[in-house]
């Protein structure tokens, strides 16, 4: 069976073709953070631009690679939601185009659901249930996997999502956009003690996260110091070894105690920030320690991607979902609506 899956959440145009949903024939991603990197974050209607834009060349180039044409279609899968809704929506229309001119079924995909099926893809015979950690820009969630249309959220952010938090924290620091990678890159060989910040409700059962807290202790922070001048590259490197020492500590610590509460023995990460090199680090050690097995999917299904919208939709309709063309996007994660896209049967 073949998969055309498409992604237009945020930012990324991506088209990939699946084989029978866990063959990848072809996954092209097109950035348009070069476009954004002015504004210090993505902004809407530019994304929204981009999409219409290249979502064409990038649908004939993943044909082309995967070497199959729309006439070789059996499904298409597009991401509903969650994300910003002009991109949502050109993505989502196209597929509907496609769907309806091609008569094959469509399915409308949970982008942060994806991002912890995605392991599937590196990881074929996963078994569950399984424990995910979906960290990225917008999203911080812990889901209990207990199948392909059962997916529990047993935590989540309160506030800031982590990826969002680095974000913010690089803007502190004058590192530009997007954050992540730099202050990642800066923390590397650096004493993650010289600089301490908290760690939210470690101190509390919940399985909720909570970042806002340390991206304003690393703002009071930069501020003390620049009353002596602007920070050193030294400063800045230890407040971002200090800053992402704390955020490791928390994602570890709140999956571990998940894994632990539920007895799970499998843990997969996904979304952007699980390609950060210190939380694989710290969370594959942990996960020996414990006994558990990690998960972590390559780096080119860590960025938002169609691929793992493909390998999702495939799944869900396996198990029996069917969407109409009348399927409405959505722009935030809501419980409510992510079980109903994991689970409805017959919309």
């Amino acid at each position: 069976m073949i998969t055309l899956g498409i992604e237009t959440s945020c930012d990324e145009t991506s088209v990939a073709v699946l084989k029978d949903g866990k063959r990848i024939l072809s996954n092209v991603v097109y950035s348009s953070l070069k476009e954004h990197q002015p504004y210090g974050g993505v902004v809407p209607e530019i994304a929204s631009r981009s999409h219409l834009e290249t979502l064409l060349p990038c649908l004939r180039a993943a044909l082309k690679k995967a070497r199959v044409s729309l006439e070789d279609i059996d499904l298409v899968a597009a991401t509903m939601g969650p994300g910003l809704m002009g991109s949502i929506l050109v993505g989502l229309s196209a597929a509907k185009a496609l769907a309806f001119s091609l008569r094959v079924p469509l399915i409308g995909v949970d982008h942060v659901l994806a991002h912890a099926y995605a392991a599937v893809l590196y990881e074929p015979k996963l078994r569950f249930p399984a424990l995910a950690l979906v960290v990225s820009g917008g999203h911080t969630l812990l889901l209990k996997m207990e199948g392909v249309t059962r997916m529990k959220v047993l935590g989540s952010t309160r506030d800031d999502a982590v990826g969002e938090a680095f974000d913010k924290v690089a803007k502190i620091l004058g590192l530009g956009y997007p954050g992540g990678p730099e202050v990642d890159r800066l923390a590397k060989g650096q004493d993650t003690k010289r600089f301490y910040f908290s760690r939210p409700l470690l101190s509390q059962d919940s399985l909720d996260f909570s970042f806002s807290g340390i991206k304003t202790a690393v703002f009071y922070e930069a501020q003390r110091l620049q009353k002596a001048g602007p920070l050193s590259a030294r400063a800045k490197k230890g407040i971002c070894a200090g800053f992402q020492e704390s955020v490791c500590d928390v994602l570890v610590e709140k999956s571990l105690r998940a894994l632990r509460k539920h007895r799970l023995k499998t843990l997969v990460v996904g979304g952007g920030v699980s390609a950060n090199s210190r939380l694989r680090q710290r969370m594959e050690a942990a996960a020996k320690r414990e006994g558990v097995r990690a998960i972590f999917p390559p780096m080119s299904l860590c960025q938002d991607n169609a691929a793992m919208i493909a390998a999702y939709g495939h799944a869900l309709y396996k198990a029996g979902k069917r969407d109409k063309l009348d399927l409405a996007g959505y722009p935030d994660f809501v419980v409510s609506k992510a079980r109903s896209a994991a689970s409805n049967h017959g919309n």
